[in-house]
């Protein structure tokens, strides 16, 4: 069990370096966001998460 554990801490950092490498800051409050709101059970967080993070992944549309 606490293998797994380390694991699944080892990715999450990942995820968020990786994300914060490729994205910057406001990627990381997205990210951040989406986290609470889906641990909070509040869908008006996690929607502003998914929100942010769709708007950078899209980018600029020219």
């Amino acid at each position: 069990m606490p293998v797994i554990a380390l694991l699944a801490a080892v990715l999450v950092v990942t995820a968020e370096q990786l994300v914060q490498w490729k994205y910057g800051t406001l990627g990381i409050v997205g990210l951040t966001l989406l986290t609470v709101g889906v641990k909070a059970r509040n869908a008006t967080c996690s929607s502003l998460g998914a929100a942010v993070l769709a708007l950078m992944l899209t980018g600029p549309v020219l």
